[in-house]
């Protein structure tokens, strides 16, 4: 594909999504049905509006006790994205049959998951439990690519579609879909059938995603993680608990805390906490929502601001500013008496940042920890929310 975006001063390619393929792949596959021929391309008109070409490849067909069938695949396509699934051949395999209505607004186009492709097991998805993994927009773009077919060679009859990854259930362990309820493959994705490399679209719709799952169990508190280390940390925090180990879902935020909470909210959370280390959380006490780097930083600086407030001498605030690392910064203050202070005051501070981006549609917490998973500190109220989220407990 030869589309291109500019991110961070580099000029990087565009690729397209498991749904374009899967859908170019049932269109050639249904056109073979209908003609006879393989063709060496197809071609579909995107979400996006943009036109995309692929090769087709592994072309087979026969005839078994249901009729007629044709399989051939499309490789999928990531460009300059990092994406488990690029490489990937997404087959379809066209059958003609005489099945009844879908329901997805093309009467003549059944769509169904293969080998590789996940099936849903939790409500909250896209799809209902039991159905294959096959989002609603590919679906739709699949269904249309059929249909156009049909509608050209005149057919009046009824195709199955049947989408697979053979190296999908390989590739599923690397995504968030066991966290999510999808067993035995991956996910057939795009809402615009383009993707853009280094997409938050796709990375917050994952948060999204784990967010609804929750509230389809009837949980009303969520507890989120920046990444690993924080999840870590957490179900070791709670496991120490006079209750037990409690099983605690961990919705991973990545840098998107400001959107995490709008989501939350959006999905009528009662609360929210956010756990992770000082050196990522830190920013959030100068109103930094998204904590990548290239969106700021201000790690030090603000360190310092509440070390300032909480009466570090002069020396003491020189060291801290010339500090490599947070960690580092941390000796100097406890050295200087003054670490529980400057905490106190970095979390009050944060409370007022996240506490204004929830506006007042869900109480926060946030909770501190240095590199030895030590709880450094917390805002109001922040592991009354964690106990809620662990144990289910609508009291808070």
């Amino acid at each position: 594909m030869e589309t291109f975006v500019y991110k961070d001063k580099k000029r990087l390619r565009c690729g397209y999504t498991t749904g374009t393929c899967a859908a170019l792949a049932a269109k050639a596959a249904v056109t073979f049905l209908m003609t006879g021929d393989w063709a060496k391309r197809a071609g579909i008109m995107t979400p996006k509006g943009e036109w995309i070409e692929a090769e087709i490849l592994e072309c087979r067909s026969g005839k078994d006790h249901s009729g007629k069938w044709a399989e051939c695949a499309v490789k999928k396509d990531g460009g300059d994205d990092y994406d488990v699934t690029d490489g990937l051949l997404i087959f379809a395999k066209a059958e003609l049959t005489g099945t009844t209505n879908a329901g997805n607004g093309f009467p003549s186009v059944e769509i169904d998951g293969g080998e590789g492709v996940g099936r849903v097991t939790k409500p909250g998805l896209d799809q209902p439990p039991g159905a294959a993994a096959i989002n609603s927009v590919p679906r739709k773009m699949i269904a249309a690519a059929v249909s156009e077919v049909l509608e050209e060679c005149g057919s009046t009859g009824r195709v199955r579609i049947t989408i697979s990854v053979p190296r999908g259930n390989e590739a599923a362990k690397k995504t968030f879909n066991p966290v999510l309820g999808i067993t035995g493959g991956i996910s057939i994705l795009g809402t615009s059938g383009i993707v853009e490399p280094m997409s938050e679209e796709a990375l917050t719709e994952t948060i999204r995603a784990h967010l609804k799952v929750l509230r389809a169990e009837g949980r009303k508190y969520a507890a989120a993680v920046p990444g690993n280390m924080g999840a870590v940390f957490l179900k070791d925090l709670v496991s120490r608990w006079p209750e037990g180990d409690s099983s605690l879902p961990v919705v991973a935020c990545s840098n998107f805390i400001g959107k995490t909470i709008d989501m939350a909210g959006e999905l009528d959370f009662s609360g929210i906490v956010l756990a992770g280390h000082l050196g990522k959380l830190v920013k959030l006490g100068n109103g930094i929502m998204n904590t990548h780097s290239r969106e700021g930083d201000g790690r030090m600086d603000t360190l310092l601001s509440c070390a300032l407030t909480a009466g570090a001498g002069s020396d003491g605030l020189r060291r801290v500013q010339k500090a490599n690392t947070t960690e580092d910064a941390l000796s100097v203050l406890a050295g200087e008496g003054v670490l529980e202070e400057t905490i106190r005051e970095l979390c009050r501070r944060i409370e007022i940042y996240v506490s204004r981006r929830a506006s007042d549609t869900l109480d926060t917490g946030v909770i501190l920890f240095d590199a030895g998973g030590r709880v450094l500190g917390t805002t109001d109220g922040a592991m009354e929310l964690l106990k809620a989220a662990a144990l289910r407990d609508p009291a808070v």
